[in-house]
């Protein structure tokens, strides 16, 4: 089942309407489920009030198409994380995409990526050295990646450089958003087109969390990851921060920034 962008469906409902002609109930249904599970994708874990006031539907209907959208395994529902003290009442229920619903959304080459890092590790002789050599084209790859993202980054004012930064990689596919935390701020990738890939092998979260780091000018801490099974990666930025240079113009964070990636803090 697709439920990826432009699903075929979709597109007839769309030519359909662009024609004059009306698009049959299913296609709309579909379109629509389709929306949601986007949305999900791009903001993370939703409630259904916070779906119908994006999508610009009723509480109701969007229940009903995230009931199809739960039956047919596209979404989970889970209790909504909270931060700092927890009010009276039961907490809100939000919605999630499942490894099947985020399979819709451009992974098609998992399989391929899994196999190349395999081919890495074992050419090296696999065991700590194999290990070593899928972490060096990780930090080459992600360093590679990281130059498409400086100019951009350090264009911005100081405190807009974590926003800018999310940009960045909402332009790569990964629908990242920053927002305010307590002393500091938090980066959330809402999709990672390698989740399958950095499950088993982690070294691609540590060498994202090390070039944050640097592009940011701060140590980071990886708070939560989709290859772990969360809903969303989460990098915590604090305000302060130094970082330290090296005689060989690399960055050294002050603070070990990767230890938690690819994990959740205990």
């Amino acid at each position: 089942m697709k439920y990826a962008s432009e699903a075929p469906n979709e597109r007839a409902a769309e030519l359909a309407a662009r024609s004059g002609a009306p698009a049959s109930a299913p296609e709309e249904q579909h379109g629509t489920r389709n929306r949601v599970a986007r949305s999900i994708l791009d903001h993370g874990p939703s409630t259904a009030a916070e779906l119908a006031l994006r999508l610009e539907l009723t509480q109701a209907a969007v229940r009903r198409h995230l009931d199809t959208l739960v039956a047919d395994g596209v979404v989970e529902p889970r209790e909504k994380r909270v931060y700092g003290a927890r009010g009276r009442g039961r907490p809100a229920k939000v919605f999630a995409l499942t490894d099947c619903g985020r399979d819709a959304f451009d992974q098609a080459y998992d399989k391929l990526a899994v196999d190349a890092l395999h081919w890495i590790e074992q050419s090296a002789g696999g065991g700590e050295a194999g290990r070593a050599a899928v972490a060096a084209f990780a930090r080459a790859r992600l360093a590679a990646q990281a130059d498409g993202y400086r100019g951009t980054v350090e264009a911005a004012a100081p405190g807009r450089r974590t926003e800018a930064l999310a940009d960045a990689l909402s332009a790569d596919g990964y629908a990242a958003t920053a927002r305010s935390a307590p002393v500091g701020e938090q980066l959330c990738q809402h999709h990672c087109p390698v989740a399958h890939a950095a499950e088993r092998y982690p070294q691609l979260c540590e060498a994202e969390t090390e070039v944050f780091s640097q592009l940011l000018g701060t140590h980071v801490q990886r708070l939560a990851t989709i290859a772990h099974g969360d809903g969303v990666c989460t990098t915590f930025i604090p305000k302060t921060g130094k970082v330290e240079k090296t005689d060989t113009s690399t960055t050294k964070t002050t603070t070990a920034s990767a230890s938690t990636a690819g994990r959740n803090p205990e």
